[in-house]
């Protein structure tokens, strides 16, 4: 309800900009988008899995597909988030030197190596599930991708211990060495506007709970069940908490993006223009022209 209006919003803008006047932020942010969009496209599969009691009650082709897809949004959201970080660091620390080597054709490079290197790993769901046999193991008929034989567990254990190191904990360590140093920066400078200061510290608080709440539980289940040597029974609770990050991600593209923003903003204006039409009424509805969003200082140029 929250992730896909705003994901669809947020996708639309990015679109716009970068068929006009692309930047590096706005090409990762876009690819962050269509991450989200990704998730969101197979969490009705998901939803309809926990609502038969984990029990795979679809088609057998779903079940792969779904994983690969549902795992892959996660580390190219956190691939993506990392990105934005060192972006923005670079841009605050470096400026002059980020300035005149800031190209597009980087950021579009970068995001063909984060797709290639998430779906990849991700790709174990394929391998695990067709390729390993799992000696007879019969609750995986009903069930997907949740009980493993000792062969398969082999195999997938230390995948995942991979997935979460390199995909995850080096990525959210590089992001909050990012963000620290950005505020740090950005509050040390004395000509530096407070409302951009309030939201490099929006951004960095969004994306740092992005992180937390939504991709650690699920990344240090992978821990626990190398350590022992099984597939955590919590690991379906660890992994709900993800879906958050369709309706957090919002939130960044808020702190980050002008473009965004200001999409943002004007839809909310044409929405009230049509709720005036459809329920007329004086005091509850604003005019277009005396609306609180449209009289703020918005901040009109590109981040």
């Amino acid at each position: 309800m929250l992730g896909l209006p705003s994901n669809l919003l947020a996708f639309y803008a990015f679109l716009i900009k970068v068929r006009k006047k692309p930047t590096p932020v706005d090409i990762l942010l876009l690819n962050l988008t269509i991450s989200d969009l990704l998730l969101l496209f197979f969490l009705p599969l998901k939803m309809r899995e926990a609502a038969s009691g984990m029990i795979w009650d679809m088609p057998l082709f779903l079940c792969p597909l779904t994983g690969f897809g549902y795992y892959s949004s996660i580390y190219i959201s956190t691939l993506f988030l990392t990105a934005v970080s060192v972006e923005r660091y670079l841009g605050v620390a470096y400026p002059i030197k980020y300035k005149l080597h800031r190209k597009p054709s980087y950021a579009t490079f970068a995001s063909i190596i984060f797709w290639f290197l998430a779906c990849a790993h991700c790709s174990i769901v394929y391998v695990v599930q067709y390729s390993i046999p799992n000696n007879g193991t019969s609750s995986n008929q009903t069930k997907c991708y949740e009980t493993f034989s000792q062969d398969q567990l082999r195999v997938l254990l230390p995948v995942r211990l991979e997935l979460g190191v390199v995909l995850f904990f080096i990525p959210s360590m590089i992001t909050l060495f990012c963000y620290i140093n950005f505020v740090r920066i950005l509050l040390s400078l004395p000509n530096i506007q407070k409302q951009r200061k309030q939201r490099a510290i929006g951004l960095s608080l969004a994306t740092l709970a992005n992180f937390c709440i939504c991709f650690a539980p699920y990344n240090i289940s992978h821990i626990v069940g190398f350590i022992q040597n099984e597939s955590p029974p919590w690991r379906v609770q660890a992994l709900l908490l993800s879906t958050f990050n369709a309706a957090l991600d919002p939130v960044v593209f808020y702190f980050t993006s002008t473009a965004f923003k200001n999409t943002f903003f004007d839809f909310l204006a044409i929405f009230f223009v049509k709720l005036r039409n459809v329920w007329p009424c004086k005091k509850l509805c604003p005019r277009q022209s005396d609306h609180p969003f449209r009289n703020s200082n918005i901040e009109r140029s590109s981040t």
